[in-house]
């Protein structure tokens, strides 16, 4: 009896231990399965990441990245021939259309010729952004009779002047440090010098950044505007009657113009030859002539018996 009541205590224990560890087991069962579930939703969110959706997400963030290209810097200028009705007015409707546009007259000059028709030339500094604009509009104004327009690529010289600008604003810091370190009066002199040179540099490296930038922001056209019409060549190029006399007339003009070119070099020294005649007439010949003729000797008589004889 007292064997069976010992016993039934250690299986009563031995049930609780075993019912404990059940326990715990499917706690840690229970456990790993919601941390397997979050595990397996946290990859199926970053393969949904991953996917094309990410991926595009991921593309768009670097083309928002990449690197941007230089800007271009372009000079550009234009040369219009137009012919209007009324220059004044034409005038007035190129300077309102520049204004408009932001831009200013550079330059202007007007005049007439001999049969009293108008010509004017003006300077027109616009935008480069409403440099197309404009120039369609002033074509428009009325006849074109020629256009010119140019295009000059400068943005090598652009950065290269930056640069410069940056290394020697660089350099006359440095001079401006040593001179505030120096002690003796020599330095000081000397660093003086050498900063007054380098400020002249970078100074006339921001005139010429100025003009760059003057000329590559406003473009250039230069509008010629006239009343009277342009002429015209004539077609018929084949030489007629009036041609050939023409062409006989200067050849003869060409030839007297070579025969009194001619003359001109060798009249010095027909003068001079003109001269030396002159000078020997007037002053050697009558002197020859003036010498005196000896007189014959007197015959005696007996010469002249002698003779007879």
């Amino acid at each position: 009896m007292r064997t069976q009541r010992s016993v039934r205590p250690v299986q009563a224990l031995a049930g609780i231990l075993l019912a404990a560890a059940l326990a715990l087991s499917g706690c840690s069962g229970s456990g790993s399965s919601d941390s397997g579930s979050g595990s397996d939703s946290a990859a199926l969110s970053d393969g949904k990441e991953a996917g094309p959706g990410g991926a595009a997400d991921s593309g768009g963030r670097q083309a928002s990245t990449a690197p941007k290209l230089p800007t271009s810097h372009i000079i550009r200028t234009a040369e219009l021939t137009v012919q209007v009705k009324d220059v004044p007015k034409a005038l007035e409707a190129a300077r309102t259309t520049t204004e408009n546009a932001g831009g200013y007259i550079g330059k202007e000059s007007t005049s007439r010729d001999e049969e009293g028709a108008e010509e004017t030339r003006v300077t027109l500094r616009v935008p480069v952004d409403a440099y197309e604009e404009v120039l369609t509009e002033l074509e428009g104004s009325g006849r074109l009779i020629e256009r010119t327009a140019k295009a000059q690529d400068v943005t090598d010289q652009v950065v290269d002047v930056e640069s410069r600008i940056t290394s020697q604003r660089a350099s006359v810091a440095r001079i401006r440090e040593l001179m505030d370190r120096a002690t003796k009066l020599s330095d000081v002199v000397t660093l003086e010098g050498e900063l007054s040179s380098r400020q002249a540099d970078l100074e006339a490296l921001l005139a010429r950044q100025a003009s760059l930038k003057d000329r590559t922001s406003l473009a250039t056209i230069t509008l010629s505007l006239s009343e009277k019409p342009a002429v015209k060549a004539a077609e018929d190029d084949d030489p007629g009657i009036v041609d050939a006399l023409a062409g006989g007339w200067d050849a003869f003009v060409t030839m007297l113009r070579w025969i009194v070119v001619a003359l001109a070099a060798v009249l010095p020294f027909a003068a001079v030859l003109a001269l030396l005649v002159l000078a020997w007439l007037r002053l050697l010949r009558p002197r020859r002539s003036r010498r005196p003729v000896p007189e014959p000797l007197p015959v005696t008589v007996e010469e002249r018996g002698g003779g007879q004889h």
